[in-house]
């Protein structure tokens, strides 16, 4: 999640998959935050505002809807499909079909409720989530006392997908240069974000205008409803904070306990966070060279490498890559591009789990000239399966993000006004973070929402979790996210990779147990590792 077209935060394939990962890292924010008090900061936005606590009578229908539960082919889990409004301010002109799965409550105990999670993205299946890794990998006691839901959101996966290029399409996007060195190369740049914004917009006009975080945030309430429960409990990771936190900001009376992992900040307009998690994959990278050189495979600047030295050597191969692409075993002819290779690495970047993989991967890249293993990150990363076929969540992503703040560049002369700042903060990543971030100046849709505080007033306790080199997430942003929550309370891991509950930490996945189970939440200034 994160917030940057080619920045997705999907924490839970990095452990588990073997060639597949995902997730992000923290740095120099302070430097970059702006005093407080100037026109614009974050302190002096508005505050989103809670509506009405009564349902509206145009929208009874959708809170008064029946569910009707049937077999996923899934053993455990229950499906159903859930009615909302394609449109929240004319109910009248159309619905959407959500798809929700659950899986009851084991017990022994008192059943708590239903506790809904989302991986974030924005374009991660919710669904995907509880029945690949949640109703699995989640404690025995949470999963003993609450049903597990999932919502796959609006235009994501199951719940009316949008849709943008076919495979091949695709492969031509991602290999497209992200570096441009002068005006033809720039120009093809923007003829691909110009050819992926107008294949969305042909493609999926009719959700297109409706898939705002506010609007998910609005569907998660009607299923709350239609599911009986009188508030929501929920655990978001990434993107999902943000999900999780505009819910609490539109329904403060429904709170119920609120996990929000791997935060981010609703405050920043979009160049701000791209900017911040341009530094936070810094962060990260600077912890995988560290790492590297202190291992006996460190494929990057020989036996006396220093971290610097392994930047250093990273950059010059993603700059060799860009002058001459390396084959790979790949069916559809395709080879390890600098802008693939530096999707990989990001990949990785997202757990430290990965870190031996990558390594292996950069040797393979360097010493023998094959592209294989990058190539497969990269994959891992835009969800491409081996048959050239790519999930929805690249275009689900862009959909939200470009929807719900103003773009961050509105042409190539700003993104190069800014370059000196994006490659101040990651002199590995800084160019190719910048130049994506332009993507949404050619999106068929005016945004509908902007950079606003959430203090959600009223609500109850609110867990907000922050890594400290969390790099898709950085740590600032978890605590900026407790500060503006009127009842959040900051839980800290000092540690590596995105997001952390069920990433290791025997003390953070006690703390949260505790809020879970019996809504206690951690000491003010509660760190662990």
């Amino acid at each position: 999640m994160s917030r940057s077209p080619r920045s997705v935060s999907r924490p839970w394939r990095a452990a588990r998959l073997a060639g597949a990962v995902v997730t992000a890292s923290a740095l120099l924010l302070t430097a970059c935050a702006a005093r407080q008090g100037q026109p614009g900061d974050p302190g002096t936005r508005p505050a989103l505002a809670a509506l009405p606590a009564e349902v509206a009578p145009q929208l009874a229908r959708f809170y008064e809807q029946k569910i009707s539960w049937r077999s996923c082919g899934a053993p455990g889990f229950q499906c159903a499909t859930v009615r909302a409004p394609l449109d929240y301010a004319r109910p009248e002109a159309g619905e959407v079909r959500l798809a929700v799965s659950r899986t009851k409550a084991t017990g022994p105990g008192r059943r708590l409720g239903s506790l809904f999670v989302n991986p974030g993205g924005p374009g991660g299946s919710a669904v995907d989530y509880l029945q690949g890794y949640a109703a699995l990998g989640y404690p025995a006691e949470v999963r003993a006392r609450y049903d597990m839901v999932a919502v796959d959101p609006r235009g994501v996966a199951r719940s009316e997908p949008v849709e943008c290029l076919d495979g091949p399409h695709m492969d031509t996007y991602t290999g497209t240069d992200f570096t441009p060195d002068e005006g033809a190369e720039a120009d093809s740049l923007v003829e691909a974000f110009k050819t992926f914004a107008e294949g969305c917009g042909g493609r999926s006009a009719k959700v297109l205008r409706h898939v705002s975080t506010v609007e998910t945030a609005r569907d998660m309430d009607v299923v709350r409803a239609v599911l009986g429960d009188k508030e929501l409990h929920y655990v978001g990771a990434s993107y999902g904070t943000f999900l999780g936190a505009t819910y609490a900001g539109l329904f403060p009376s429904r709170v119920g306990r609120l996990v929000l992992d791997g935060a981010m900040d609703p405050s920043l307009p979009a160049r701000r966070l791209n900017l911040d998690q341009t530094a936070g994959f810094e962060t990260a990278f600077q912890a995988f060279a560290r790492d590297c050189v202190r291992q006996s495979d460190c494929p990057i600047g020989g036996r006396k490498a220093t971290p610097a030295g392994v930047g250093r050597g990273l950059k010059a191969f993603f700059e060799k890559l860009d002058a001459e692409p390396l084959k790979a075993e790949d069916p559809d002819g395709r080879e390890l591009t600098e802008s693939l290779a530096t999707i990989g690495v990001i990949a990785a970047m997202y757990d430290e789990g990965a870190w031996p993989q990558l390594r292996e991967a950069l040797d393979s890249a360097r010493r023998h000239k094959d592209g294989t293993q990058l190539l497969a990150l990269s994959d891992s990363y835009y969800e491409r399966d081996t048959e050239g076929r790519y999930s929805n969540l690249m275009f689900a992503n862009s959909a939200v993000n470009c929807l719900d703040l103003p773009a961050a560049f509105s042409s190539p002369e700003e993104v190069r006004a800014s370059l000196r700042d994006f490659e101040k903060a990651s002199p590995v990543f800084g160019e190719t973070m910048a130049w994506s971030a332009l993507n949404c100046a050619y999106w068929p849709v005016a945004p509908t929402g902007e950079a606003r505080r959430i203090e959600a007033q009223g609500a109850a306790p609110i867990l907000v979790v922050g890594t400290t080199r969390d790099p898709a997430t950085p740590y600032v942003w978890a605590e900026a996210l407790a500060g503006q929550l009127s009842s959040g309370r900051l839980l800290t891991h000092d540690g590596d990779g995105h997001t952390a509950y069920g990433r290791g930490s025997d003390c953070v996945d006690a703390a949260v147990d505790a809020y879970l189970l019996r809504g206690t939440v951690p000491p003010e200034g509660k760190r662990c590792l």
